[in-house]
C-alpha cells in the first residue's frame, strides 16, 4: 500500500528482471568457459587456443541446433509467463524477484491481505445482483433553456444526444403523467406535449394548457426549456410550486378513495418534490448556496422515502461549497452505508475529506523515507476505494482530460458518470491545499491491486463491461469516451516474445545461410571473449608461471 516507496521497489524489480534475463542468455557460454577453459589443468594461454580450435570446428549444425534450442526455450518460458499473467495478472519472474527482495528492504508482503480482501470482493459479488448498464437520472443535470441551449448557441455543438433526451422524455412521463389526465383538459395537453420530440411544439403546447388552467407541469416544462437565464427559470418554478402544491394538498386528501386517487396523489407528489429540488438548484446556481441548503434538507425531511432523486447528492456539493465538511461527514456517514448503488460522489467525496487531513503536508519523499503514518494509509484506501468504483474520474480532477457539459443521465461507474462528478466538484478538490497532489501520486497503484483478469471485483462487485458502449450513447460524438484502463503487459512477457523471435529469426536464417551464419557466429563469440582473454593474458605475464599452474592444478 505504500505507494510512495513503489518507484525504488520498481527499479529493483526491473534490475532483478535484467539479472534473471541476462544469466539465461549466457547460460550456454559459461558452461562452454567451463568446460573448456577451467576443466583442462593447462596454462592459460593453451586453454584458450584450445576453445579457439573448438570454435572452429564447430559445424552449422551446431548453430541451428543451438537457436533453436535457444528459441523452443525462450517459447516455453513466453508461454508459462502468459498463462501465469492470464491467471494472476503479474509475471511470474518479477513476482519472486520482489517477493526476495522486498523482505531486504524491510516492505511487507500484502499478498495474504489481497488474497482476503479478493475472496471477499468475490463473495460480495456473488450475493449481489446488479444490473451492469442501467441509467440513472443525473442528480445534478442542468437546465437545457438556461445551460444546454446557451451552450450550442456559442459553440453550435450538440451538447445532449437523441438517446439521453429520449431517456429524459421517458422520464417525464413517468413523473408527471397518470392515467386521470384525460379528466382535466390542461394535464392532457400536457400528456401529449411530453411525448414530442419538437421542443417548439412542447413549449407551444404548455403555453395552451396554461390558457386552460394553472398547470404545474406546464410552468416546468417552460421554467426547463424556455427559459434562457437562471432567473427566468427560478420565476417559472416558484409559480409552478404554487400550482403543484395547491394539486399536492387536493390529492393527499382524495389519495384512499381509489387506485386512480393513489396514482393521481403520486403522481402530484412526484411534480412538488421535482419543483422543490430544482427550487434549490435555482438557489444554488444563483449564489445563495445555503438557502439551497436549508430547502434540500427540508425536502428530505419531508419526503425521505423518495430516494430515488438522490437529493442528497446535491446536499453535498452545496455543503463542499459552503466547506461546512463536519456535515459533509455527517451526511455521508448516512449514505454511504447503503450496499447498492454507491455514486462516484459519496465516494470520492469520503476520499477528498480523509486526504483533506494530510494532504497539505504530504510529500511522496518524505513517505518513501519514513512510511506512511496512520492517517496517510486511510486517505491512499479511500482514494483507492474511489478509483476503483470509478477509474475514469481522477483524469478529470486531474486535468488530464477536458471536461464537457454532464449529460442529463449517467451510468454508474461510466465515463458519464466521471463528467457529471468533476463537472461539479473539481473545485471542492482545487479547493483542499494538497489534495490533487495526493490523488496524483497514488491513484495509479490502484490498478495494480484489483485482481486479475478484471471481471473480478476488490472492493465492489465487478466492473460491467458494458459501459463504453452504452457511455457511447449518453455522450456526445465530439467527447472521446473514456475506457476502463487496462493491465500493461509485464516487460518479462514483451522481453521473452522478443527473445523467441529473434533466436527463431537465427535458426531459421542458419538453416538457410549455414557458412554466413557460422562465420557471423565465430565473429561474434571471439568478440564476446576478446575482452576476457585480454585481461587473462595480462594476468598471466604478471603472476609467476608456477602459481598459475598450482591454481590450474586446484
Amino acid at each position: 500500500m505504500a505507494e510512495a516507496g513503489a518507484g525504488f521497489v520498481e527499479q529493483l524489480k526491473a534490475c532483478a528482471v535484467w539479472s534473471w534475463t541476462y544469466l539465461w542468455a549466457v547460460w550456454f557460454f559459461l558452461v562452454l568457459f567451463l568446460v573448456y577453459v577451467l576443466r583442462v589443468p593447462l596454462r592459460i594461454h593453451d586453454n584458450w587456443s584450445a576453445v579457439s580450435m573448438f570454435l572452429n570446428t564447430l559445424t552449422p549444425k551446431f548453430y541451428v541446433a543451438l537457436t533453436g534450442t535457444s528459441s523452443l526455450i525462450s517459447g516455453l518460458i513466453l508461454i508459462f509467463e502468459w498463462w501465469y499473467f492470464r491467471k494472476y495478472g503479474t509475471s511470474f519472474i518479477e513476482q519472486v524477484s520482489v517477493s526476495h527482495l522486498r523482505p531486504l528492504l524491510g516492505g511487507v508482503d500484502n499478498n495474504s491481505s489481497n488474497n482476503s480482501n479478493s475472496s471477499n470482493g468475490d463473495s460480495d459479488s456473488n450475493r449481489q445482483s446488479v444490473s451492469e448498464c442501467k441509467v440513472w437520472r443525473n442528480p445534478l443535470n442542468l437546465f437545457r433553456g438556461a445551460e444546454y441551449n446557451r451552450y450550442t448557441w456559442v459553440t453550435g455543438r450538440e451538447p445532449l444526444t437523441y438517446y439521453d433526451m429520449n431517456l429524459s422524455a421517458q422520464d417525464h412521463q413517468t413523473f408527471f403523467t397518470c392515467d386521470s389526465d384525460h379528466l382535466r383538459p390542461a394535464d392532457a395537453i400536457m400528456q401529449k406535449a411530453w411525448r414530442e420530440r419538437n421542443p417548439q411544439a412542447r413549449i407551444s403546447a404548455a403555453h395552451e394548457a396554461l390558457e386552460i388552467n394553472e398547470c404545474a407541469t406546464a410552468y416546468i416544462l417552460l421554467a426547463e426549456e424556455e427559459a434562457t437565464t437562471i432567473a427566468e427559470a427560478e420565476k417559472l418554478f416558484k409559480q409552478a410550486l404554487k400550482a403543484g402544491d395547491g394539486c399536492y394538498r387536493r390529492s393527499q386528501q382524495l389519495q384512499h378513495h381509489g387506485s386512480q386517487y393513489e396514482a393521481q396523489h403520486r403522481r402530484d407528489t412526484n411534480v412538488l418534490v421535482y419543483i422543490k429540488r430544482r427550487l434549490a438548484m435555482c438557489a444554488r446556481r444563483l449564489g445563495r448556496t445555503r438557502e439551497a441548503v436549508k430547502m434540500m434538507r427540508d425536502l428530505m425531511k419531508e419526503f425521505p422515502l423518495l430516494s430515488m432523486f438522490n437529493i442528497h447528492e446535491n446536499l453535498l456539493e452545496a455543503l463542499l461549497e459552503l466547506q461546512a465538511y463536519a456535515d459533509v461527514q455527517a451526511v455521508l456517514a448516512k449514505y454511504d452505508d447503503i450496499s447498492l448503488p454507491k455514486s462516484a460522489t459519496i465516494c470520492y467525496t469520503a476520499a477528498l475529506l480523509k486526504a483533506r487531513a494530510v494532504s497539505d503536508k504530504f510529500s511522496p519523499e518524505a513517505a518513501s523515507r519514513r512510511g506512511l503514518s496512520t492517517a496517510e494509509m486511510n486517505a491512499v484506501e479511500a482514494i483507492h476505494r474511489a478509483v476503483e468504483f470509478n477509474p475514469h474520474v481522477p483524469k478529470y480532477l486531474l486535468e488530464m482530460k477536458s471536461l464537457i457539459l454532464p449529460p442529463e443521465h449517467i451510468l454508474k461507474r461510466g465515463d458519464s458518470e466521471a463528467i457529471a462528478y468533476a463537472f461539479f466538484h473539481l473545485a471542492h478538490w482545487k479547493r483542499v491545499e494538497g489534495a490533487l497532489n495526493l490523488l496524483h501520486c497514488t491513484w495509479e497503484g490502484t490498478f495494480r491491486m484489483i485482481p486479475y483478469p478484471l471481471e473480478k471485483g476488490h472492493l465492489f462487485y465487478p466492473y460491467p463491461i458494458c459501459t463504453e458502449t452504452a457511455d457511447r450513447e449518453l455522450l456526445p460524438s465530439f467527447h472521446e469516451v473514456s475506457v476502463y484502463p487496462k493491465k500493461e503487459l509485464p516487460f518479462f512477457i514483451l522481453f521473452t516474445a522478443g527473445l523467441c523471435s529473434f533466436t527463431a529469426m537465427l535458426a531459421l536464417l542458419t538453416h538457410q545461410f549455414p557458412e554466413l551464419m557460422g562465420v557471423f557466429a565465430k565473429a561474434f563469440l571471439s568478440t564476446l571473449f576478446a575482452p576476457l582473454n585480454f585481461v587473462m593474458e595480462k594476468v598471466e605475464s604478471i603472476l609467476p608461471s608456477s602459481l598459475w599452474h598450482q591454481l590450474t592444478r586446484i
